[in-house]
């Protein structure tokens, strides 16, 4: 029989409503709302998950709604007296002989995907590089059957910002491991303006960087090059363009040699995100991803978990977790350098939840907090990556990024994912360029409204007809196609790429 109610844990005075048909309630609560197991007088803790989400405003009668206007948000985990890798999961048992058909880079990596990357140091160039684009698309790409795609690197940065500022490095830092991703075959085509505070030289310090004007052209094997639409040699805008396109067909021609290879599991690096979540998000999709999330772990790869906010409230059940002292540190010093990034805009955590979490049932971030984590899985936290760092390690890490999902997948671009995991509730089309985006609905009226939107559906476990292990297989067996190219994720069967958005917390000037 279908549940009636999802209650997370024995120690939970609220359940999450599945179908209010057959239960006996106080009133109308709608699907994903919560419920009250028992009667909860003013001032006693509302717990769900086995953790206290909030203190009772008033008495809460049994059977009867729990609205968010009734919970009290309680003081975020202190970072002073944390638990510091006090239980340290055991490592799982590896699941060797799992891999994936993509692309070996030079230095190692392995993209998921072939594509012509055009890198931007300032937004000044984006609209050219996009006019370049469309043409080298249009053009030229057809006649390299190897290579999936042409994308421009552009963003809001470069320029008109206090360049040495504390926090400035985090988006410089972000661009440059993004030009460098690996499934741009880790060199990019540079385009500059010339005159901009961000100078390739310091997007790219330890490059040999060639410039390229009209006709020239450098050794595409050897280093990333630079296009500067300012240089003496281009006459008019057509020229600018045709030493874009000149470049690009090059640059074209060495990716259209490179052919997908079995690559190990291990070479994965998948980021997981939440957007739109709701109240199963922690029941269904996000506790699913988590299970694939060990599966990947087990077979090498690295997987990271990011979104500060929605890791805050719940960071006393991850610092047990890390693998070292160290890292349980990291973990506290990322969380704190956004408590205190907050306040410095006069905010608080308390800003995250939207008005969609609160309508598929989300009272409080803490609430989406401890559902969140559940993408996280049971393995041990190996290391912490600052705000556009590259991953150092393997296994379980946590990236620190905005909540923000494009800012967040950005971020997490930049920490080199060649493969993302999207759990969503309440629904987003949100999708990127560069990797592909895997949608996992909480619900199954979802699915079935965004039939050819939604990958996965999660929702099935709420309703019995499938479960978390059963699931996360899906999920894992779904990632090695999605890697392999043999299958195509909705986002990308419609071309649904969000902008890049990188995380600038330094002042524009």
């Amino acid at each position: 029989m279908q549940p009636l109610y999802v209650q997370v844990h024995p120690a939970d005075n609220v359940a999450i409503i599945v179908s209010p048909d057959g239960l006996t309630l106080a009133e109308h609560i709608p699907q994903s709302h919560k419920v009250a197991l028992s009667h909860i007088a003013s001032g006693e803790p509302i717990i769900r998950y086995g953790q206290v989400i909030g203190h009772a405003k008033r008495d809460i009668a049994q059977n009867s709604w729990v609205r968010e206007e009734f919970l009290s948000l309680p003081d975020a985990p202190s970072l002073d007296d944390l638990p510091l890798a006090t239980a340290t999961p055991p490592p799982l048992p590896p699941l060797p002989g799992y891999t994936f058909q993509g692309f070996r880079n030079p230095d190692g990596s392995c993209g998921t995907r072939n594509i012509l990357g055009i890198a931007t140091t300032v937004q000044c160039v984006a609209p050219t590089v996009d006019y370049a684009v469309r043409r080298i698309k249009a053009e030229i790409l057809p006649r390299f059957a190897g290579v999936d795609d042409v994308t421009a690197v552009t963003h809001t940065y470069g320029c008109g910002v206090a360049i040495d500022a504390p926090g400035a490095e985090i988006p410089i830092r972000t661009l440059r491991n993004i030009s460098l991703h690996p499934n741009l075959g880790s060199a990019p085509l540079i385009v500059s303006l010339g005159c901009e505070k961000l100078q390739p030289a310091r997007l790219l310090p330890h490059h040999n960087l060639r410039p390229a004007g009209a006709g020239h052209f450098p050794v595409l094997e050897a280093d990333p090059y630079v296009v500067r639409l300012q240089d003496f040699e281009h006459r008019g805008f057509g020229d600018i363009v045709a030493t874009i396109m000149r470049l690009a067909e090059k640059r074209l021609e060495e990716l259209n040699r490179r052919s997908r290879q079995t690559c190990p599991a291990s070479a994965l690096t998948v980021g997981l995100q939440c957007g739109g979540s709701d109240a199963f998000s922690g029941v269904t999709c996000n506790p699913a991803v988590g299970f694939a999330a060990d599966l990947l772990v087990r077979a090498g790869a690295a997987v990271m978990f990011s979104e500060v906010t929605e890791v805050r409230d719940a960071v006393h059940l991850l610092t047990p977790r890390a693998a070292s002292v160290e890292v349980a540190r990291d973990l506290i010093r990322e969380m704190r350098w956004y408590d205190d990034y907050l306040a410095r805009g006069s905010a608080d955590r308390s800003a995250n939840p939207t008005p969609g979490n609160k309508r598929g049932g989300l009272s409080n971030v803490v609430e989406k907090a401890l559902g969140s984590v559940a993408k996280a899985g049971t393995s041990a936290l190996m290391s912490v990556a600052a705000p556009g760092d590259r991953l150092s390690s393997k296994g379980l890490v946590f990236a620190a990024t905005p909540a923000s999902d494009f800012i967040c997948g950005t971020q997490q671009l930049a920490s080199h994912m060649n493969l993302h995991i999207f759990t969503t509730g309440e629904g987003s089309p949100y999708g990127l360029a560069m990797v592909p985006v895997i949608k996992v609905s909480s619900r199954t009226a979802l699915a079935e409204r965004w039939f050819d939107l939604i990958d996965v559906d999660a929702g099935k476990i709420a309703t019995g007809e499938a479960t978390i292990e059963s699931t996360g297989w899906e999920i894992f067996r779904l990632c090695l196609e999605v890697a392999s190219g043999t299958k195509k994720t909705w986002a990308d069967h419609w071309g649904l790429h969000n902008s890049l958005a990188p995380f600038n917390p330094g002042p524009v000037t």
